[in-house]
């Protein structure tokens, strides 16, 4: 692990060289240069935590939520100085002010962990849909074509030794954590980091100045907006696209909307690029003879990945998510034939689990919480039973990404045939407001809708009914076990859990 020190002279210089640095303060001066009482204060380690904060910590104040509490907790554990927008001068002896405290955090960052980025190869993933598999998919091709030594850092789960994993807090960490994550990586022999790249791991600037090798991006569409997150969609668009601006070189899905302006983004900024999709890109995505294959197609195979593949999962959309995994894996070294024998054994948590109850009527479980996902597992739905009815379980979550709700009641207004409207995550919004907000998007009068806000009892209810060609797809929840409400996780059996007790008992 990162055992290095860092001065105040490497902090101010860093800074400067930014132009971040307001000012140092000691409870003598504010100053520019380095007051003779901050000469000798060196850090060795960095930490927003207060928790974590220990002697020789320099304590960042960070985040919309910040209270000075958790300084005066740093200083009681040991941390001397810190470094913040506003001063704190009654709580701590020593600062260091800055204009920006989350671009602070992204220049000191790289630098106090030995800029490990430099020393991986990194392929960074975006999309509004499809981030986590195509980032599974990727990690098990070059873990085969490199003898298991890629990094992995997704919505799901992290791996810092390539064989490892534990559950990750967010999709993309923040930055003293991603980059404490990649010298462990880089300690632990790691030769690759696959990581998936979120629209708002740009907004505040968790990944700011960090560059990929390869960038990938799948697809656009409305997502994430609301007050604590986007407040439009060309914020989130133009969030999106700085992966563009920050990578060596692309990956574009050619069906992408908003393609022209992915394209004329890596030209302006001269970023090769290469694409995939169903036609008119450089690599043509078809689907084979059963739902789990494909083929990939090319006039120009520099890559040499032509062929077909297997998957282990069902449903078309995840034949372009392999594709550009393998096209990704491939750029970073990865080899076409470790694809083939990986691809189908990828199994990720709670994405697209497909059960059978014993009647015939089918089952699927998947974290889907946004139009294009109710749109692809509808259409792979009606694929699998075509005469059936298609069944819903959802809700929305509450407290962030507020135009997902009449998003998705667009989506079951065009796919659906029954929806029962249920509690996900509803933490301090009332849940069922939430399902009202979804419904009142509905414009079919063929949809029927049930309101049921106990989750359980709606999933117990929705399976139950299924006859022998019907589906019932349970979105949102996936593997969780838990419901947020009022800001604590209360236990829930969990969607997964339940739809297998179903296809094991009932009739």
């Amino acid at each position: 692990m990162h055992n290095a020190t860092m001065t105040v002279q490497q902090i101010r210089t860093i800074l400067l060289q930014n132009n971040l640095l307001k000012e140092l303060i000691t409870p003598l001066e504010w100053a520019y240069t380095i007051p003779e009482e901050m000469m000798e204060l060196s850090f060795t380690s960095v930490h927003y935590d207060s928790r974590l904060a220990i002697k020789d910590t320099l304590f960042f104040c960070k985040g919309a939520a910040f209270e000075q509490r958790y300084l005066e907790t740093a200083i009681q554990q040991g941390a001397t100085c810190y470094i913040a927008e506003q001063p704190y001068e009654a709580v701590a002896a020593f600062g260091i002010i800055v204009t920006d405290i989350r671009e602070a955090m992204a220049v000191i960052a790289p630098v106090f962990y030995g800029n490990p980025q430099n020393q991986l190869v990194t392929i960074g993933i975006t999309g509004t849909k499809g981030k986590t598999s195509c980032a599974y998919f990727a990690r098990a091709i070059l873990a085969k074509s490199t003898n298991d030594t890629v990094a992995f850092f997704s919505s799901e789960e992290n791996s810092v030794d390539g064989r490892s994993f534990r559950s990750a807090v967010l999709t993309t960490p923040e930055t003293l954590d991603l980059y404490a994550m990649m010298a462990e990586a880089v300690a632990n022999g790691m030769s690759h980091l696959v990581m998936e790249v979120s629209s708002q791991a740009y907004k505040t600037k968790r990944v700011a100045g960090l560059t990929f090798d390869i960038g990938v991006f799948l697809n656009i569409s409305p997502d994430h907006i609301g007050p604590v997150e986007h407040p439009t969609f060309d914020d989130y668009l133009y969030c999106k696209r700085q992966l563009i601006r920050n990578s060596r070189q692309m990956i574009l899905n050619r069906q992408s909307d908003h393609y022209p302006l992915l394209r004329e983004t890596c030209e302006v900024h001269q970023v090769p690029f290469i694409t995939y999709g169903r036609a008119e890109a450089d690599y043509i995505v078809q689907d084979g003879v059963d739902p789990k294959s494909f083929t990939i197609a090319t006039s120009s195979d520099v890559l040499q990945v032509a062929g077909l593949y297997q998957l282990g999962l069902l449903g078309s959309f995840n034949h372009e998510n392999a594709t550009a995994a393998i096209l990704a894996a491939c750029l970073a070294g990865g080899h076409a034939s470790d694809a083939r024998e990986e691809l189908p054994k990828v199994v990720i948590p709670g994405r697209m689990v497909v059960l059978e109850k014993n009647n015939g009527a089918v089952l699927i479980v998947d974290y889907a919480h946004n139009y294009l996902s109710f749109q692809s597992l509808s259409q792979l739905a009606r694929q699998l039973r075509p005469s059936g009815k298609l069944i819903f379980v959802t809700g929305s979550a509450g407290g962030k990404a507020e135009s997902r709700r009449s998003d998705m009641g667009r989506a079951l207004s065009e796919y659906a045939d029954k929806v029962y409207l249920t509690s996900d995550d509803p933490n301090f919004e009332d849940p069922q407001a939430i399902a009202a907000e979804i419904a009142a998007a509905i414009t079919t009068d063929r949809l029927a809708v049930v309101y049921q806000m106990d989750r359980e009892a709606a999933v117990t209810a929705a399976i139950a009914e299924a006859q022998k060609n019907d589906i019932v797809i349970l979105a949102g929840k996936g593997t969780e076990t838990f419901l947020k409400v009022n800001g604590q996780k209360e236990p829930y059996p969990g969607d997964l859990v339940l739809a297998q007790h179903f296809a094991a008992n009932t009739q």
